[in-house]
């Protein structure tokens, strides 16, 4: 117990001084100031292989790259993975939740350490056919998110896979692997014919995730047991998740990118504080599965039918109470913060009264040493809770319905 307890204050403490050297030593500037500009010559240089890509321009092939993006993109996953966890697969779900909120933290702090642009558009096309790949267009360019994220996904997939079944065929293994790398062949590819991406950030997603992917396939084991058994769980994920969000560097202009981190952030708190109050009654390994006897297929979608729209309200529930608890908190503990977009009261207007107030009275904020920051964006911390929320209901709540309704 005293080594558990030893080996988390030493890691939460070395993420802490991290944060203080990197501020004092400005280390984010000396990164981008040795990186950005020798990334920034490779995505020029780049942009006649990206023209020469989109000499085969086609509606099929702008509707068939623009599907693939969809469905390996950070919505689709958030969306997909709920469903994941009630098929019974609760530690494929897991693994690849915890993954991919990994992923989506690495990838976004290299974007936002190198602030590297993406392809100039003239003369590059650039096709976004959604909203989600306008907002990924706002931000960095260098690694290929889309990239990372399926080469680290699909290779744990096939992993889980042949280890879950047990094949030890050599000929079916060969096969899964050429796929894995097709499907990474051709996002990378749709990345660089869409014109979101140059090879550069496209190279730099398969290194990253190549790299990502061998380190999770290392600790994933050991990362489980903590979850699922560990001694003070809940508390270290808790003061982890905070201090991320204060480790998260930042960028040479605001994008979006630090949003998607937060809402991972709290999906990834919100999973492990679930599966660790509730292994033992909905996802261990004996858990029915999917199409067996125990849990039918109508079983299954009369999971979804409740489960969807349970978590929905859940999500929409811990937003308005965060929106409600944080800022008094805030208040009480003397810390002062602003909001951008959730809620316009606390918009940081010069001259405004209220928001001088709300700066003056930050007495708290001096024991941040590592922060320049004269207030804190609370909707931050909105994000956080809600997100972590919605994750905490996929596992705990969502189930809990399933267990006493019987499906």
């Amino acid at each position: 117990m005293e080594s558990i307890t030893r080996w988390q204050v030493i890691s939460l403490c070395g993420i802490a001084l991290w944060i203080w050297i990197s501020s004092v030593l400005k280390v984010t500037q000396k990164l981008r100031s040795l990186t950005q500009p020798w990334v920034c010559r490779l995505v020029i240089s780049g942009t006649p292989i990206i023209l020469k890509i989109q000499k085969y321009q086609h509606r099929h092939l702008d509707a068939l790259f623009s599907v693939l993006s969809c469905v390996v993109s950070v919505p689709f996953y958030t969306a997909f993975l709920p469903l994941l966890f009630w098929t019974g697969h609760c530690k494929l779900a897991r693994q690849m939740t915890l993954l991919m909120a990994f992923c989506d933290y690495m990838g976004n702090c290299i974007k936002d350490v190198v602030s590297a642009p993406r392809p100039s558009c003239p003369p590059v096309r650039r096709v976004t056919s959604t909203k989600d790949e306008e907002e990924n267009a706002m931000e960095y360019g260098l690694p290929s998110s889309h990239t990372l994220n399926t080469v680290c996904l699909s290779g744990y997939l096939l992993h889980y896979i042949l280890d879950y079944t047990e094949i030890n065929d050599v000929f079916i293994s060969v096969v899964g692997f050429v796929m894995v790398c097709l499907v990474v062949g051709l996002i990378g590819l749709g990345r660089i014919y869409l014109g979101m991406h140059s090879l550069i950030d496209v190279i730099g997603g398969l290194a990253l995730g190549l790299g990502i992917l061998a380190i999770w396939l290392c600790i994933s084991k050991y990362v489980d047991t903590f979850i699922v058994s560990g001694q003070n769980v809940v508390s270290f994920w808790a003061a982890l998740s905070f201090l991320l969000v204060f480790a998260y560097p930042t960028p040479e202009l605001p994008t979006p990118s630090f949003e998607y981190h937060s809402a991972f952030d709290g999906v990834a708190l919100g999973i492990v504080i679930g599966i660790h109050q509730t292994f033992h009654q909905f996802h261990h390994e004996n858990v029915a599965r999917v199409f067996s006897p125990q849990l039918t297929f109508p079983a299954f979608v009369g999971r979804l039918l409740l489960g969807i729209p349970t978590i929905l309200l859940v999500k929409y529930c811990s937003k308005a109470l965060a929106k409600w608890i944080l800022p008094i908190l805030a208040n009480t503990l003397g810390i002062p913060v602003r909001s951008t977009s959730y809620i316009p009261a606390l918009n940081a207007v010069p001259g405004n009264k209220k928001s001088d107030e709300i700066k003056q009275s930050g007495y708290l904020q001096k024991f941040f040493l590592f922060s320049k920051q004269t207030s804190f964006d609370v909707d931050t911390g909105i994000r956080l809770l809600q997100y972590a929320g919605l994750a905490w209901s996929v596992v705990d709540l969502v189930p809990s319905l399933f267990s006493h309704l019987g499906l």
